[in-house]
């Protein structure tokens, strides 16, 4: 019975000590849609959160949220909100600066009459092959705000 025991011990220790490392081998591609500037807000800190524990991040912003990335956003996105005095902008800024991949929807700037010029630095325009691929790999999460 001890013995067992301590296998199990050893197992739960193994787990717990494995978790950072399964951490930092996670994808995760944030989908951003929505126009409502906490739910942008919300998007940007949890991913953020996750980017902190080791995930890479892959984010699309399509609708109203691929104002996030212009260079000439509305108030909305650029107002600091509480309790952080942050801005979905300001912390898109900050995921890009750690690494995080960010791209608007392939028909955002063409339903604007834009070009990608109209875009901050660091954001790109997603490719429908390759976003999907992201989107489908096996070690993947996908979470949609």
């Amino acid at each position: 019975m001890r013995h067992a025991r301590s296998i199990l011990s050893a197992a739960a220790l193994a787990a717990i000590l494995a978790a950072p490392a399964l951490a930092d081998e996670s994808r995760l591609v944030t989908v951003v849609t929505s126009e409502h500037p906490q739910t942008q807000l919300a998007a940007m800190v949890l991913s953020t959160q996750a980017v902190g524990q080791g995930a890479s991040l892959h984010m699309l912003l399509c609708g109203p949220a691929g104002d996030i990335a212009l260079r000439d956003a509305p108030e909305s996105v650029t107002a600091p909100q509480p309790p952080l005095d942050m801005s979905p902008q300001g912390m898109l800024a900050g995921l890009i600066e750690q690494g995080a991949t960010v791209e608007v929807c392939a028909i955002y700037l063409p339903g604007r009459g834009a070009d990608a010029s109209v875009l901050i630095e660091g954001v790109s325009v997603a490719e429908p092959p390759a976003m999907a691929g992201a989107m489908l790999a096996q070690d993947a999460r996908v979470w949609s705000f």
